[in-house]
């Protein structure tokens, strides 16, 4: 066997949700900051993230997370997340899966009760407290970027008629759909309808829509719709839909950060509310409006977000010289779209 190019991963997931944490075989991304290096990836080189997130090294569920060396002085580790489309600058899913491979794995030496794990990512520091027990990580609770809601709109559809939204930030940019607008409920045997839908909404709502962070301007753009709906119990059911066509299996961390800023701008919870967030598949995180803040312009929030991860598996990944896929490859029986 001959590799030219060689890594390995920690294959953890968070309520579902797959995150390839990326522990050894890249050194590093250019740039001074996450930001210039999230910038680097998504426009100058996205040669690593092709070969990555496709086939025949992936599947349309996964995501990788690099772990770079942090740039900013208070942060332990950097991080970048992965994924078919582009590279992103922040994920609350995987930012968990991140902390619990590096604790479980020894990359950091692991306190119990309570272990702080400080993440450089291209949306700001992100502190993580990781709850520990027996070499376990048995939650991680993120101190998430500053959320906002940056507009309200609507879309014109043929099948919808005009579909309302709310354009927020949660880490990256979504638009907040009622899922009651195009007649499904969140549930597993709607899940290919609400991930082909919710892509073309996206589609149709990033034309009309230009959007950059008021504070970082390599963060920019639309990347999700997520759907959501009220449950009984009071708790919110999420789902986030990906390119090309997939369904988040997690209750999404940045998305939850997200709505939390629409429910504050609603005046439905303030200061030292919970609510509880719930995944297609019935993964919970629980997140915690701590106090409002202001982001340029725009009125949001501060929230903590918790959930846990298991790890799975651990894989190492080659590039034969000869393999004729180098950059990969998709196709619309198993990735839609």
């Amino acid at each position: 066997m001959r590799w030219k190019r060689t890594l390995q991963t920690v294959d953890v997931h968070c309520a579902g949700e797959i995150g390839r944490v990326i522990t050894g075989g890249v050194l590093d991304i250019p740039g001074d900051t996450m930001a210039a290096k999230l910038a680097h990836i998504n426009e100058v080189d996205d040669s690593l993230r092709r070969w990555l997130c496709s086939e025949p090294r992936a599947a349309a569920n996964h995501s990788f997370v690099l772990i770079p060396p942090a740039c900013h002085p208070e942060a332990d580790f950097g991080m970048i997340v992965l994924q078919n489309d582009q590279a992103h600058a922040m994920s609350g899913s995987n930012s968990m899966c991140a902390v619990t491979a590096i604790l479980e794995t020894g990359m950091m030496e692991m306190v119990e009760p309570e272990t702080v794990v400080t993440l450089d990512t291209a949306a700001g520091l992100v502190q993580a407290t990781a709850s520990c027990r027996d070499g376990k990580v048995t939650g991680v609770s993120l101190d998430m970027p500053p959320s906002f809601v940056a507009a309200s709109g609507e879309v014109e559809t043929a099948e919808w008629g005009r579909v309302a939204y709310d354009l927020c930030y949660g880490g990256v940019f979504y638009a907040l759909v009622d899922v009651d607008q195009i007649r499904l409920a969140i549930a597993p045997e709607n899940a290919r309808a609400l991930a082909e839908i919710g892509v073309t909404l996206r589609d149709q709502i990033a034309e009309q829509t230009a959007i950059t962070h008021p504070e970082i301007p390599e963060v920019h753009g639309l990347a999700y719709v997520m759907f959501r709906a009220r449950e009984a119990d009071g708790a919110m059911r999420h789902c986030t839909t990906l390119k090309p066509a997939r369904a988040d299996r997690s209750p999404c961390g940045t998305g939850t950060n997200s709505a939390m800023a629409v429910l504050l701008a609603k005046g439905e919870i303030g200061p030292g509310d919970e609510i509880t967030t719930r995944s297609i598949i019935g993964g919970e995180f629980r997140a915690e409006l701590l106090r409002e803040a202001q982001i340029g312009p725009f009125s949001g929030c501060r929230v903590r977000v918790t959930g846990q991860c298991w790890i799975y598996g651990m894989s190492q990944i080659g590039l034969e010289p000869s393999d004729p896929f180098p950059s990969g490859f998709i196709l619309s029986d198993t990735w839609g779209g």
